[in-house]
């Protein structure tokens, strides 16, 4: 008879890769990273430095495993770190190039599509796609990671401000004011779907 091998729950995991055993900690990077995953590429708009903050992420939270305090679960705290590594890439670029651009962002409009888009929703959903990352390119380091955490990560507020470290109304606000700015950039075309 085959046995069946469980894996084990975060806690006990943890537990483990703080005695130093690396295939617990493997466990927890094959849990986490599709998510840290995509959190990263929402903000960073590029696969390279999506894949490059990930591993930057489990290797910060391999070195620094001993200070998870589990105030926050395993994930915002991994998520936490990952949205700190991606706004030290963009504000990197930044620097580098005066201005971050996300010109390798896949179409993050994509799944707003019904099954049998109109020629008309895919005419707007282009025109949204155009606008929205120069959209977000507006917003504030803060209300990027916010928005990013909040709609693409479906992370509540009270993981946003703990993987932010901000105070929860101050992640709502930054979420709301996110939410605002885009509604406004995105305004002229909204009214053009159907």
């Amino acid at each position: 008879m085959e046995r069946i091998q469980v894996e084990p729950s975060d806690e006990i995991a943890i537990a483990r890769a703080r005695r130093g055993d690396c295939d617990a900690f493997r466990v927890l990077v094959e849990r986490h990273a599709r998510a840290l995953f995509r959190l990263a590429h929402r903000m960073t708009g590029n696969v390279t430095d999506a894949e490059d903050m990930v591993q930057e992420t489990f290797l910060r939270a391999w070195k620094q495993i001993g200070k998870f305090d589990g105030r926050a679960s395993f994930g915002t705290w991994l998520h936490r770190i990952c949205a700190n590594c991606s706004l030290d890439r963009i504000r990197a670029r930044q620097r580098k190039q005066g201005q971050w651009t996300a010109e390798d962002a896949a179409d993050p409009m994509a799944q707003l599509a019904s099954e049998a888009p109109s020629p008309e929703r895919l005419a707007a959903s282009s025109q949204i796609a155009a606008m929205l990352i120069p959209a977000i390119d507006e917003l504030s380091e803060m209300e990027r990671a916010a928005f990013m955490l909040r709609h693409y990560a479906g992370m509540g507020i009270d993981d946003i401000a703990a993987a932010l470290g901000v105070q929860p109304g101050s992640a709502k606000h930054s979420v709301f004011r996110a939410v605002q700015k885009l509604r406004r950039a995105l305004q002229p075309v909204m009214g053009t779907i159907r």
